[in-house]
């Protein structure tokens, strides 16, 4: 196993892009990731774009986002209104907003939903991603549900027991309006980072877990 880093010794990671379907994706999918790096690159630049929140999910999305960059200076946080399960069939308006999207930032690493995530609006975040940012690198998170479309994902980010900790703890704080959905509890999501902790060998026991098309090196 080759271990690699998001940044290297003369140019650290400066600006990081995360793109998520619905208020809570990027949370459940890389909070753990997010919290390390906010850790790691206190100057890090993050364009945080959730592109469907309406009521009070708005208000989760913004305070969540608002909540985790808090140590960072410079952040962006782009929330949309697009219609929940219905993105595909917005598909001209979304792209639009890609491809405003695409002015705010030029990122080193992008963060966004499996290709072949079970739902739709997962999948075409993360077509329109790619169809968007063609000369970026762009790493692409899980998200456990009911669909069982888990596979095998090819890039692991080591977490430390505080980073999974908090991740479990933040997204219990900020999401109220989940908390009665079978599926959202404490135990699944540590679950699944204690898994791919093991299948990453982690000597801190947790990972999160990222499906990665294309490297060179």
């Amino acid at each position: 196993m080759f271990t690699f880093g998001f940044g290297v010794a003369d140019r650290p990671l400066q600006r990081l892009l995360v793109v998520g379907a619905h208020s809570d994706d990027i949370e459940i999918g890389c909070g753990g990731t997010l919290l390390r790096l906010i850790e790691t690159y206190p100057s890090l630049e993050v364009c945080w774009a959730v592109m469907s929140a309406r009521g009070d999910r708005v208000d989760e999305a913004r305070s969540s986002a608002e909540a985790m960059l808090a140590p960072l200076s410079r952040k962006d946080i782009v929330i949309g209104s697009f219609r929940d399960a219905f993105l595909p069939y917005e598909g001209a308006a979304v792209k639009d907003h890609f491809e405003q999207l695409k002015t705010r930032i030029q990122p080193d690493v992008i963060l966004t939903h499996f290709g072949r995530d079970a739902h739709q609006d997962h999948r075409l975040i993360s077509e329109l991603t790619w169809n968007t940012f063609r000369d970026h690198p762009i790493f692409e998170f899980e998200i456990p549900k009911y669909d069982g479309d888990l596979g095998a994902p090819n890039l692991f980010v080591r977490l430390e027991e505080h980073h999974a900790r908090g991740k479990v703890e933040h997204l219990m704080r900020h999401f109220p309006s989940q908390r009665g959905k079978r599926w959202f509890t404490e135990d699944l999501f540590q679950s699944l980072m204690r898994l791919r902790g093991m299948e990453a060998n982690a000597q801190s026991r947790f990972a999160e877990a990222f499906y990665c098309r294309k490297i060179v090196i």
